[in-house]
């Protein structure tokens, strides 16, 4: 397989995706933030001091899909129609899926990725006063829907 991202002269380039047609893209990435226990009630209850944990890092994974494009070099600017993120909690753990979807010539894989990246490291900052220890795991692409590759399921 070529790599797509290459140039003739071995440097880094952004693929064409003029010539391909526009298409319903969708992708859904997930990551797990764990916390203690205290945390986590702290996070339930409203008492971590910086506010609502989980409402900033909802605005914060959904604006860093939109930009998506600023941070990662080689990604295409979309115009996203959608960014959604849900959070499952337990006694230690917040599962954090966000989903992505748009019309347009490349995937948003890399969105959802993103979404799911910030939404955990804001989560890690709004805790870390009450907790040094909190970890980040397994964030990956659980769905994909789209485009010529068609669907991904994890």
């Amino acid at each position: 397989m070529d790599f797509t991202h290459i140039n003739e002269q071995g440097r880094a380039k952004m693929v064409d995706v003029t010539e391909k047609a526009e298409t319903f893209r969708e992708a859904i990435a997930e990551g797990t933030v764990h916390v203690s226990s205290d945390t986590m009630r702290l996070i339930k209850s409203g008492g971590i001091w910086k506010g609502d944990v989980l409402s900033v890092a909802q605005v914060a994974g959904i604006m860093a899909a939109k930009k998506t494009a600023d941070i990662i070099p080689m990604c295409h600017p979309l115009c996203l129609t959608a960014v959604d993120i849900h959070f499952t909690l337990t006694e230690t753990e917040i599962k954090i899926e966000a989903s992505v979807k748009c019309k347009g010539s490349t995937g948003v894989e890399m969105e959802a990725l993103t979404a799911v990246s910030s939404a955990a490291l804001t989560i890690y900052d709004m805790c870390k006063a009450v907790q040094r220890d909190i970890e980040i795991n397994n964030i990956r692409l659980v769905y994909k829907n789209g485009g010529k590759s068609g669907e991904y399921r994890r």
